[in-house]
């Protein structure tokens, strides 16, 4: 009996990982949009899985890196509100990673049928 179980949960969550930068961009890519609304949507997301104090570290870090840009505007409703936007490096990005994401399903979809016979 093998000493590491396969855990679909654990391996479920490495792919949430790199999905929910992905996610984000693509949220971004029609127009900006206000940060808790923008939280809202990606916990909301059947399979993603993500928590609030997940998506702000994240969007720090992605505007740290120059994919994502803020402005702040004020409310009548409360607080100032910090929208976030995609720069054009973030929309490079994007493209570089849906390409990748792309490429990577045509080379699953490959195996289901056969693999790839000429390799």
């Amino acid at each position: 009996m093998p000493e590491d179980k396969f855990n679909i949960d654990n391996w479920a969550t490495q792919a949430r990982k790199g999905l929910l930068e992905y996610s984000i961009l693509n949220s971004l890519v029609e127009g900006e949009r206000y940060g808790y609304l923008l939280v809202k949507q990606l916990v909301g997301m059947d399979g993603l899985g993500v928590s609030e104090g997940t998506v702000y570290p994240l969007l720090s870090r992605l505007k740290r890196h120059g994919l994502v840009e803020t402005r702040l505007e004020e409310s009548s409703e409360g607080p100032a509100r910090k929208y976030y936007s995609l720069t054009p490096l973030g929309r490079e990005q994007l493209k570089l990673m849906t390409e990748y994401i792309g490429n990577l399903m045509e080379g699953i979809e490959t195996l289901k049928k056969g693999g790839n016979e000429n390799v």
